[in-house]
């Protein structure tokens, strides 16, 4: 097995990636402010001392997202309810 690509200290802003397998890649002090993430798999990801804050999630499968171990599936799943249809 070979060693992984490293980017280390440099700019990649307004990178496009593209059919781009990054499996099992690691982020670490990284800013993805603005960032856009369309057709992307997070399955299994694990995201730690992250910052949320005016995030925006559509037309996402939830199904096991946990955030502070809990399940919170059925919470949205209560409030889309509760908001009735749009």
């Amino acid at each position: 097995m070979s060693d992984p690509i490293r980017f280390e200290g440099q700019a990649l802003k307004e990178a496009v990636f593209k059919d781009c397998a990054l499996t099992r890649a690691r982020f670490d002090d990284v800013d993805l402010s603005g960032a856009a993430f369309s057709d992307v798999s997070f399955k299994g990801a694990k995201l730690s001392n992250v910052s949320l804050v005016g995030v925006t999630i559509e037309k996402a499968d939830i199904e096991g997202l946990t955030i502070f171990g809990h399940d919170i599936r059925a919470l949205i799943r209560a409030e889309i309810a509760r908001r009735g249809p749009s």
